[in-house]
């Protein structure tokens, strides 16, 4: 067990997410505005190590999208704050883009209870990772993202290991050079954040990036499959008050229509946004509608230029 220790120990000596910073080892004697301002400070270093790796995230995310449109899913899976960060952005996904709960789905070690409770142990365990996945019937139109702060988390890579083995497209995302995750994966993301301002804390630089290479991977590949009209959330679900105040400024903005003919569209279409605004560009009903968006797989744009067939 010490030897098992030791190794980890080593290894975790090598990862940039785990440096010692000595010029901050007295930051807890400094006023809370300092210690505000040095962590100002850190985290405005994080898009500029998003951006280093834009040309590998947007191949991630071309590829997704293909395979989402041929049906597949976007599986996150990760440990810990990773693991979380997945769970979030999947759960974000439905009344933002009106997915089904089914077609992005967040899976972190350990379950559900480790959402708000560390599982001992299930982050090292490669076997469980597959078993996730095996519980969800992957197929090879699927596309699985295993994140990982310092990509060497088992749980992660054996999720893009399992996943590749059975033809699914997979993505790995750390923030270290060189690691284990991202070369197991077909697309390797490895935003390097450096040390954090607190030893070992991947839930600040790191986890920073990470939120924002997942808003990046979902909202664009929703973008790609037509869920957006130029940068109008379209497809948005409109499940309480202020999103269905939102929907209808949303048609406002994509018409420049009257309330009136915009309350007429709505109820015509079952409250479906982009169908209310093909009604009213397209001057269709909203059957019509319906048909022209189901010929073009629900691209807005593509519809309202495809001819009107009987």
């Amino acid at each position: 067990m010490t030897s098992t220790y030791g190794e980890l120990r080593a290894q975790l000596a090598t990862l940039t997410t785990e440096a010692f910073r000595p010029e901050l080892a007295d930051i807890d004697r400094l006023p809370t505005l300092e210690i505000a301002r040095t962590m100002n400070a850190e985290d405005e270093t994080v898009p500029a190590a998003v951006a280093a790796q834009l040309p590998a995230i947007a191949a991630a995310i071309d590829g997704t999208a293909e395979r989402m449109s041929r049906g597949g899913r976007l599986i996150y899976a990760g440990a810990g704050t990773a693991g979380r960060l997945g769970v979030l952005d999947a759960s974000e996904c439905p009344p933002t883009f009106n997915t089904d709960p089914s077609e992005v789905l967040g899976l972190i070690a350990g379950g559900p209870t480790a959402m708000v409770k560390a599982v001992e142990g299930a982050e090292d365990s490669k076997e469980l990772a597959a078993a996730d996945l095996d519980g969800l019937q992957l197929t090879a139109d699927d596309t699985v993202v295993g994140i990982s702060a310092s990509g060497r988390t088992p749980y992660a890579i054996g999720a893009v290991e399992h996943a590749r083995a059975l033809g699914a497209l997979t993505i790995g995302l750390s923030c270290n050079a060189d690691s284990a995750l991202a070369a197991a994966a077909e697309h390797g993301i490895e935003v390097v954040t450096g040390p954090e301002l607190l030893t070992g804390s991947t839930r600040l630089k790191a986890g920073t990036a990470q939120k924002l290479v997942l808003n990046m991977i979902s909202t664009i590949t929703m973008i790609r499959l037509g869920k957006t009209y130029g940068n109008l959330m379209v497809d948005v679900r409109a499940s309480n008050d202020k999103l269905r105040a939102r929907s209808r400024r949303i048609v406002a903005l994509a018409t420049g229509a009257s309330d009136e003919e915009i309350e007429s569209a709505l109820e015509a279409t079952d409250g479906e946004v982009k169908n209310a605004i093909l009604v009213i560009l397209g001057d269709v009903d909203a059957a019509t509608a319906a048909t022209l968006l189901s010929r073009t797989s629900g691209h807005l744009r593509a519809a309202l230029t495809t001819p009107r067939k009987p």
